[in-house]
């Protein structure tokens, strides 16, 4: 059975024992939260009103930064170079269970 989740502006397929990094959530190591499915398949499909019937239990693992990405702006002829860099927080989830 598989869940899709929204969270952070961004839609996650999730199944049961699987570690996602999303956006940075509020709570500590260990924390417990329910997500709000949109979409339940497996040997049913849900989906619409009925997907709002189940929850998803996660459970925050960690929280961190991703690896650092580099910008580079760049203009011909007159010498304007830049580069700068940047790191995204994120929270790790270990999903616990599906319930409906």
């Amino acid at each position: 059975m598989f869940a899709i989740i929204q969270t952070g502006g961004k839609q996650y397929r999730v199944s049961e024992g699987d570690v996602i990094r999303v956006e940075s959530l509020q709570g500590e190591a260990g924390d417990k939260l329910e997500l709000k499915a949109l979409f339940v398949g497996g040997e049913k499909t849900v989906f619409g009103e009925d997907a709002g019937k189940y929850t998803v239990q996660a459970e925050v693992v960690e929280h961190g930064r991703g690896k650092k990405i580099y910008i580079r702006k760049y203009k011909s002829g007159i010498q304007y170079r830049r580069r700068t860099g940047h790191r995204q927080n994120f929270t790790a989830l270990k999903i616990l269970g599906i319930q409906g």
